[in-house]
C-alpha cells in the first residue's frame, strides 16, 4: 500500500525487520517503477528509540543513502551504510544472533552460580571486569539478578528475528547451531505464556532447568 503511494523518483525507507531476501525482491520491484528503497533496520531498544540514539545499519543505493541521511541522524547515533539492498537486514539478523546467544550465555552463567551457592551478583561484578564484559552482562545481567523483565524488547519479537536468522542461513547454507538453540528456547518462553516479556526472560527457563523457581517481572 506504501508503495502504491509512491511516484518515481521517491524513496521508500524500511526500518523494521523483515528477511534480507525479501527486502531485495522489495527493492527489484519498486526499482522498475522508479522507486528507491533502503532497509534500515535498528537496534538499541525502547530507550535508544526515545532518545535518539539507535544504531542504524542501511542497505541500499549508496547515494540514496547520503541524500537521505539527515533523517537517520535524527533518529540515532551510530549510522552505518552496510552495502547494497538487504545489507542493512542482514546485519540485523547478525545481531540478534549475538544478543539473542549472549543473553543465553549470560543466563547459564548466572543460573550456575546461583545453584552453586555463590552469590550471582557478584559473580556478575567480576566478569564485568574481566574479557566476559558485555554491555549485556551489565544491562540484562542486571534485570535478571532484579527479575525484571518488564519488556525493552519483546520475546515474541527476538523469536521472530531469529526466525528470519535461520532462514537466511539456510538459503546461504551456513548452519546456524547456537542460534537454533536459542530460537527454541524462545519458542519455550512463549508456550509459557511468556511472549511479551523482555528477552532477558530467557534468564527464568535457565532456572527452571535448573530445578529453581522460574521468576517474574516486577512493577
Amino acid at each position: 500500500g506504501v508503495a502504491e503511494g509512491l511516484r518515481r523518483g521517491g524513496v521508500l525507507i524500511d526500518m523494521s525487520t523483515i528477511s534480507p531476501i525479501v527486502t531485495r525482491e522489495l527493492a527489484n520491484r519498486l526499482a522498475a517503477r522508479g522507486i528507491a528503497m533502503l532497509d534500515a533496520p535498528v537496534s538499541g531498544g525502547e530507550r535508544g528509540a526515545r532518545e535518539g540514539t539507535l544504531s542504524i545499519m542501511v542497505g541500499g543505493d549508496e547515494a540514496v543513502f547520503r541524500a537521505c541521511r539527515p533523517i537517520f541522524e535524527a533518529l540515532g547515533r551510530q549510522i552505518v551504510y552496510m552495502g547494497p539492498s538487504g545489507a542493512g537486514q542482514l546485519t540485523k539478523a547478525c545481531n540478534q544472533i549475538v544478543v539473542g546467544v549472549t543473553i543465553q550465555a549470560v543466563s547459564e552463567a548466572l543460573t550456575l552460580a546461583e545453584r552453586a551457592g555463590v552469590d550471582p551478583a557478584r559473580v556478575r561484578e567480576a566478569l564485568l571486569g574481566g574479557f566476559a564484559q558485555s554491555r549485556i552482562l551489565e544491562v540484562h545481567g542486571a534485570r535478571i539478578l532484579q527479575g525484571d523483565f518488564q519488556p525493552g524488547f519483546k520475546v515474541r519479537l527476538h523469536h521472530k528475528d531469529l526466525g528470519i536468522a535461520l532462514a537466511t542461513g539456510r538459503s546461504l547454507g551456513v548452519p546456524l547451531p547456537a542460534t537454533a538453540l536459542v530460537n527454541e528456547l524462545l519458542a519455550a518462553l512463549e508456550a509459557r505464556g511468556r511472549g511479551d516479556w523482555d528477552h532477558s526472560a530467557l534468564a527464568t527457563l535457565a532456572r527452571e532447568l535448573a530445578g529453581g523457581p522460574p521468576g517474574g517481572p516486577t512493577g
